[in-house]
């Protein structure tokens, strides 16, 4: 044998070698500390393996709500810049679709002031709906509106893509329905509640100062207030829902600009609430999280507990400085969601924009798995809207297990009849076909592992096809290499030719099928998109089986009877 057909040898059965390894923990159960340096088996898609169904829903009248208040928010802090007070006032949501925010300058004389300011840096998003003495009213301008409608469904699905793939599940599928739902699927998912509550956060992260001039014994009364009056935390419900009723209850009991929140705790695994401790906390926030530069989970080298560090974008380091050098000696409550998670005391100014979140009570591994959500969280960026959960379902495989059954015996009823024919036909020829064709499958399978693709039952369809255009291009070869035979060619001569003058046939058929291919992957979503990678990757796979392969055991084969005789 000539040296390049073992250099082709050596590559072809590296090639064997690794794919089976790759393939092998899909059909054998490796334990996590074995020798086996492969142990992820193939990734099957929600149709073959069952998962997470869920539909998230945006409500649009809450999210201009929001909207018009985080703008209010950030006119305070402005006008305080310019040296002018101002509160917020009451929200007008008696239009759903247009709320408007009051905002009231203590001092009158600066009216025209802070009119100019506000229109110099809340301009566009902004317009004045109705001045009242010392009062103005704001509400969001149409064409912020209409972004919000047209960006929140995109931004979503990015976010909860990006929050997914650092959760681990492979392949799943995420697309919009209509303008307010986002479809999410979730092939093989185990831990449903942790996935539910890790795409459903907003992420709203928020800096507000605590109000210590409100005793502990107070709030505790004005929580039993609100419970006799029947406004209690039911399991299964939102808590978020159950702050908002509580505030609205209190509203004549609690001092202006300022609303209770809670730091409180879930049983994760009975959704039990452990605990909750209320706080006064301002309504205003001078830093949220659109400061955030990122987040990561630390340890208290002293306390030996995890925590997460922050770090603010530096268009917000001198105001997180200012704020706190300002503020020494009182307590700022860094709220989540509206959970508050801590309340430390500002000792002294803050500077070079670093912060921590400490996580409360619990033990150490359960801190530091919260710590660990918390900053993936955050890192992986805020939900521009709150999603609400309108349908869940746990499903199972699209075939069933006697369906699963029956598509196996027909593979391999199938597998065998054409191995069979391939024999009948072309001998010993049609015994290399069919060498190919296993190997083709072992290398396409090996591939779709080793890139940690999903295969799904389109996927399936595309392995298929692949087989077919392979099978397709042995006949080619091997009719080609019967015409030369015909021709008075010798065995050997006829072999080379034959190989030699399909060639560009099937590379041209398959080059082809690769254009409509990557076409399908570029712009297809969803199943369609895991049929087009096993096809791609079938495709580049049966030129190399199908014609490099068979030539290589062709030769072999030849240079045994020395050319003298081929079976075909």
């Amino acid at each position: 044998m000539k040296r390049s057909w073992w250099y082709r040898f050596s590559l072809l059965l590296f090639f064997v070698i690794m794919s089976l390894m790759v393939v092998a923990p899909t059909f054998v159960k490796f334990k996590e500390n074995s020798w086996f340096p492969f142990k992820a088996p193939i990734n099957l898609g929600l149709d073959l393996q069952g998962g997470l169904y869920i539909i998230l829903g945006i409500d649009f009248p809450k999210v201009y709500k929001d909207e018009v208040k985080t703008y209010a928010n950030k006119i305070i802090y402005t006008l305080k810049d310019n040296s002018i007070v101002a509160n917020l006032g009451d929200i007008n949501s008696t239009n759903l679709t247009d709320p408007s925010q009051k905002i009231v300058i203590t001092d009158s004389s600066k009216m025209e002031d802070a009119k100019r300011i506000i229109k110099e840096y809340y301009g566009y998003p902004l317009r004045l709906v109705k001045e009242d003495g010392t009062s103005l009213e704001y509400g969001l301008q149409s064409t912020l509106k209409t972004e919000i409608e047209k960006s929140s469904v995109d931004k979503s699905i990015e976010v909860i893509r990006n929050r997914i793939d650092e959760f681990g599940v492979t392949e799943p599928e995420i697309i919009s329905q209509g303008k307010d739902r986002v479809v999410v699927q979730l092939p093989g998912i185990k831990n449903i509640e942790k996935a539910k509550e890790l795409i459903g956060k907003t992420a709203k992260l928020e800096f507000r100062f605590v109000n210590d001039t409100i005793s502990q014994a107070q709030l505790d009364q004005w929580v039993e207030k609100a419970k006799a009056a029947g406004i209690v935390y039911k399991k299964g419900e939102s808590f978020n829902k159950f702050n908002d009723q509580i505030n609205e209850f209190l509203k004549a009991d609690l001092p202006a600009t300022h609303e209770v929140m809670f730091e409180r705790k879930m049983n994760k695994r009975t959704l039990d609430l452990e605990y909750m401790i209320p706080y006064l906390v301002e309504s205003n926030a001078p830093l949220t999280g659109d400061d955030l530069q990122d987040a990561g989970v630390r340890i208290d080298q002293q306390e030996q507990k995890p925590y997460i560090g922050v770090s603010f974008k530096s268009n917000a380091v001198k105001r997180f400085s200012d704020v706190t050098e300002k503020n020494v000696g009182r307590r700022m409550a860094i709220i989540l969601d509206k959970n508050i998670y801590s309340a430390p005391q500002i000792r002294d100014k803050i500077s070079g924009g670093e912060a921590q979140i400490t996580l409360g009570r619990g033990d150490y591994d359960s801190m530091l798995g919260e710590a660990r959500d918390l900053s993936l969280v955050l890192r992986a960026g805020a939900l521009p809207v709150e999603l609400e959960f309108q349908e869940q379902r746990i499903v199972g495989p699209s075939l069933g297990a006697d369906s699963v059954a029956d598509a196996k015996f027909g593979t391999i009823l199938g597998c065998g009849f054409l191995f069979l024919l391939l024999f009948l036909y072309y001998r010993v020829s049609g015994v290399i076909a069919t060498l190919t064709l296993v190997l083709n499958v072992l290398f396409t399978l090996g591939c779709l592992i080793a890139i940690q693709a999903t295969l799904t039952l389109p996927g399936i369809a595309g392995i298929a096809l692949t087989v077919g255009m392979a099978v397709d291009a042995n006949i080619l070869i091997y009719e080609r290499i019967k015409e030369e035979l015909r021709s008075g060619g010798s065995p050997l001569a006829s072999m080379q030719a034959g190989f030699a003058r399909a060639f560009w046939t099937i590379l041209d058929a398959n080059i082809t099928t690769l254009i409509a291919g990557l076409a399908l992957l570029n712009f297809g979503t969803g199943p369609i998109r895991g049929f087009a990678v096993t096809l791609i990757i079938g495709i580049i796979v049966t030129v190399y089986t199908a014609y490099f392969v068979s030539e290589i055991a062709f030769e072999w084969y030849m240079a045994k009877n020395k050319g003298k005789k081929i079976s075909i």
